[in-house]
């Protein structure tokens, strides 16, 4: 019997060589394939791969799809992030861009993803018709497709979107003065696809974790701060430097840290982003966040007389609003932001050198720019912990959440829930904590906010007594 194929909340992911196979991509392939040449009367894909093991191979296996559809296919050269597929989407006027990348996943995993002509996430409603269009098994005869023959005929094209990515940048960003602000930077590519642009965009930096290593070392390349202890080692070991950007290992997500070694999360940087935009560039539009996001990014967009939605968690979520509406900013709480200007698609470089804009243009350290939010919507930390427990546990404490089972959590009593997307416990109005099973990874997700990071890890702490024992 066939694997039943699912898209999580950002793409389909699987262990290579066991569900992620030649076989299930080129299944998912035909359903992509059939679905673009339906909605479209010229059909054509954009596809790449990440640094991932194998990434060419399932490239090629896709194409060779594709092509037996008679889709055209415009094909990355080398590996590449994310935003560069979703940018070349729409400056191609591709009805689909494919990324062949597990994005933040450990090593042992790939993934499919899917972009829209619009430079973003296809809509949930356009992946769950893909997905109901794969067929238990297709019967295309693969080794009798050359793309080297099709090259030949026009049928694939060989695109540098790499330089067209960095054209782009250089066209919205005053890397001079970035360069010209006397500020030491560091970037961390956790060995993923933003390497190679870096080194193009700001070539004097300091770098780390840019080498291609499919296995990223054994670390799963998420930009949170437990997988990133060796740059927060290096920047306490090395003085004088003034912020690390890092990003994850399709580079849309965006990790931070100050000078002093010090982890800048999601939260903080979304705060710190409209900021800038609103109160030094003047600019408007709506806030749209995701639930797991603190509330103080709403208070920060009600100070500034800007509309905030929350949406489900899922970046295409927020990116169906950016494409409908005067979207300002959408941004998770997992370091996958977008801001007006851009395309409508997390970009962790894009978000990153806006920070070390402000910066340079500001003259004034990270510090110095988060205590300026502070002083709107007051100081607070934040941390999550991933709860790698039993499918039995797991499914037992959603459904406890899902029958209001939990009135307190060691100290900490509910004054409120709400349930947009997992479970988020109120305690007062700068305490919160929420629980929510992840949607691309077999793990129980707990997230804390509170005035200090002790309080955090405490809340932490209990609701892991709580829901475990």
């Amino acid at each position: 019997m066939a694997h039943k194929i699912k898209f999580g909340t950002d793409g389909w992911r699987a262990i290579i060589a066991n569900e992620f196979t030649v076989e299930n991509v080129a299944r998912v392939a035909l359903a992509t394939a059939v679905w673009t040449k339906n909605k479209y009367d010229r059909p054509s894909i954009v596809i790449g791969h990440d640094c991932r093991f194998a990434g060419e191979l399932f490239v090629e296996t896709a194409v060779k799809v594709f092509l037996s559809q008679g889709v055209h296919v415009k094909m990355a050269k080398g590996f590449v992030s994310t935003p560069m597929i979703s940018l070349a989407a729409t400056q191609y006027n591709c009805g689909v861009g494919v990324i062949i990348t597990a994005s933040h996943n450990p090593p042992a995993y790939n993934g499919y993803k899917l972009k829209a002509d619009f430079g973003g996430p296809l809509a949930p409603s356009d992946v769950q018709e893909i997905e109901d269009m794969i067929l238990d098994h297709h019967s295309i005869d693969l080794n009798s497709i050359s793309i080297e023959d099709a090259i030949a005929a026009g049928d694939v094209e060989i695109v540098d979107i790499e330089t067209r990515y960095v054209d782009h940048v250089k066209a919205n960003f005053d890397l001079e003065a970035i360069q010209n602000s006397g500020l030491k930077f560091v970037y961390d590519a956790m060995y993923g696809a933003g390497q190679n642009v870096m080194k193009r965009i700001l070539p004097d930096i300091t770098f780390m974790h840019c080498e291609h290593n499919p296995s990223f070392y054994g670390q799963a390349p998420e930009p949170i701060s437990k997988n990133l202890q060796e740059l927060e080692a290096f920047l306490k070991a090395n003085p004088g430097f003034d912020c690390a950007l890092s990003t994850d290992g399709d580079a849309d997500r965006i990790g931070l840290h100050d000078g002093k070694g010090n982890f800048v999360d999601s939260h903080h940087i979304i705060l710190l982003l409209l900021n800038y935009m609103v109160k030094y560039k003047k600019m408007t539009g709506e806030v749209v966040t995701a639930f797991s996001c603190t509330p103080r990014i709403e208070k920060l967009a009600m100070h500034f007389g800007l509309e905030h939605t929350t949406t489900k968690i899922g970046f295409k979520e927020i990116a169906t609003i950016m494409v409908q509406r005067d979207v300002l900013l959408g941004g998770e709480e997992s370091g996958g932001i977008a801001v007006k200007g851009h395309i409508p698609e997390r970009d962790g470089i894009w978000m990153g050198l806006i920070i070390w804009e402000f910066m340079a243009k500001s003259g004034k350290t990270l510090d110095q720019l988060i205590q300026e939010v502070y002083e709107i919507v007051g100081e607070f930390k934040f941390e999550r912990n991933d709860l790698h427990i039993t499918e039995e546990l797991k499914l037992s404490i959603v459904e406890n959440c899902k029958n209001n089972v939990y009135k307190q959590f060691g100290d900490y009593k509910v004054r409120e829930v709400k349930t947009t997307d997992g479970w988020k416990y109120f305690f007062d109005d700068e305490r919160w904590m929420m629980i929510r099973a992840s949607g691309t990874e077999p793990v129980l997700r707990t997230y804390a906010e509170a005035p200090t990071l002790e309080e955090v890890r405490k809340i932490l702490k209990m609701t892991q007594e709580t829901i475990c024992n």
